[in-house]
């Protein structure tokens, strides 16, 4: 009968249930941050790399636990979606339909999908930059795929730039540009791209010359490696001024 509405309560609940899964999000996220560091550290100190490509696994189980929650996330919203549309005269099992949404959205799976994780993916290229710049393979590339990979990252730690084109101050939390690669002090470049939005006007990279003209919060990225590489460079400084 048209105009009918389910219970309230129902979808109440279920919202709120599906508030707390998303919270579940943060700490699947902190999880990978820290297995990412220990695994920078581990490689760092030249630690056995078997236990590198064990953080490593790690991270392939946090990234198929976010797939597995986000895949949950969806079949709820799927079924809930349904039901208010549809408003059928009873209420339904809706236990036994996420049930089947999530199995089917599971039957898609593929392992090789996991490493399509953007922080799976951050995870890899932190290690390549660290490995090249202290000259240890962390991976199993080939070498002819190594070679152009030395040729994309050509760079050395004496030709690492501190500097924020923003502030022209040294860096202490440094972000990086996915789209065009440069980088700068997250609170700077932040409240740069947050007043011109502010004023309806699209934020140009900073960095002269760059022809990225519609930067966005969500390009920025936390550069790791290159803010270890500062504090342990500011280390050696303070060393040798003591």
């Amino acid at each position: 009968m048209p105009g009918r509405s389910m219970p309230v309560v129902l979808f109440n609940s279920v919202d709120s249930s599906l508030s707390s899964l998303k919270n579940c999000q943060t700490y699947i996220n902190t999880g990978m941050e820290i297995a990412t560091n220990v695994a920078l550290d581990l490689l760092e100190t030249e630690s056995d790399l078997e236990e590198v490509k064990n953080m490593e696994s790690v991270m392939l189980e946090y990234a198929a636990m976010d797939r597995a929650l986000n895949q949950f996330i969806q079949a709820v919203e799927d079924v809930t979606h349904k039901i208010r549309q549809d408003q059928p005269d009873t209420i339904p099992d809706l236990k036994e339909l996420v049930k089947v949404t999530f199995d089917e959205l599971q039957m898609t799976n593929v392992d090789v999908d996991l490493k399509s994780n953007d922080k799976y993916v951050q995870f890899k290229e932190q290690l390549r930059d660290l490995g090249h710049r202290i000259g240890v393979r962390t991976d199993t590339e080939s070498q002819g795929s190594l070679e152009q990979l030395d040729e994309d990252i050509a760079v050395t730690q004496s030709q690492v730039n501190f500097i924020c084109p923003v502030t022209q101050m040294e860096m202490k939390v440094p972000v990086k540009n996915k789209v065009c690669g440069h980088v700068y002090e997250e609170e700077a470049i932040l409240k740069m791209i947050q007043n011109r939005h502010q004023k309806n006007k699209q934020a140009r990279c900073p960095k002269i010359g760059c022809d990225h003209s519609d930067m966005k919060e969500s390009d920025l990225v936390l550069d790791t490696f290159l803010k270890r590489t500062i504090e342990n460079q500011n280390k050696l400084k303070a060393m040798h001024q003591s």
